[in-house]
């Protein structure tokens, strides 16, 4: 049952959400924009259209909200990659480039989302290592059961391979963030492909 007086036709929980939400929405592009350290609290508060007060009813502070921005943008990758791997061909090579292509073109869909994922998330610091380790695991985890198909398998490396690959596409992402003019999304893909398959000599 729905508890808190109502305002506006909302509860006082739908106001917290909604608040929620709004300060997510300004911090997705204001961290992608001016970036997380020049991003202050009354920024995004304005941005929001929200009080200084009511950004503390909703997080402790900036680390706070980039966690919840960061941690939505890994999860729904996440989906989007699973998906795509598991409507692939059954066979390995498909379902690398199934995985590998939809990973970089679903990131790069919006340039913010591959700024919070890869240079953003690094610059708000040590106190978000925890929910990176988390993701790199995550998609760790995607590879190494797509390497579990593999004849034979690769029980002495798989998951060393695994984290090797994400590092790989993180920094071929990076570049395309950072480079001018960026890379063409098929070459970051190309690339990651061939780095797979000599890994695993396929």
């Amino acid at each position: 049952m729905a508890t808190g007086r109502d305002y506006r036709g909302m509860t006082a929980e739908q106001r917290l959400a909604d608040r929620r939400e709004r300060l997510q929405t300004a911090a997705y592009t204001l961290f992608a924009g001016a970036g997380f350290t020049a991003t202050t609290i009354e920024r995004l508060c304005a941005a929001a259209r929200i009080s200084n007060r009511a950004f503390y009813e909703c997080f402790t502070g900036r680390e706070d909200l980039m966690r919840a921005v960061y941690d939505r943008c890994v999860e729904e990758t996440l989906v989007a990659v699973s998906k795509a791997i598991a409507g692939a061909s059954p066979d390995l090579d498909s379902r690398i480039h199934a995985g590998i292509g939809e990973y970089i073109t679903f990131v790069t869909r919006d340039a913010r989302r591959a700024r919070i994922m890869h240079l953003e998330v690094r610059r708000a610091g040590d106190i978000l290592a925890v929910h990176r380790q988390r993701a790199v695991t995550g998609f760790a985890q995607i590879i190494e059961q797509t390497l579990g198909d593999l004849p034979g398998g690769l029980p002495a490396r798989t998951h060393l391979l695994a984290l090797g690959m994400v590092g790989a596409i993180q920094e071929l992402l990076i570049e395309w963030v950072l480079a001018d003019p960026s890379p063409p999304l098929e070459h970051l893909i190309e690339t990651a492909v061939h780095i797979f398959r000599r890994s695993v000599g396929s």
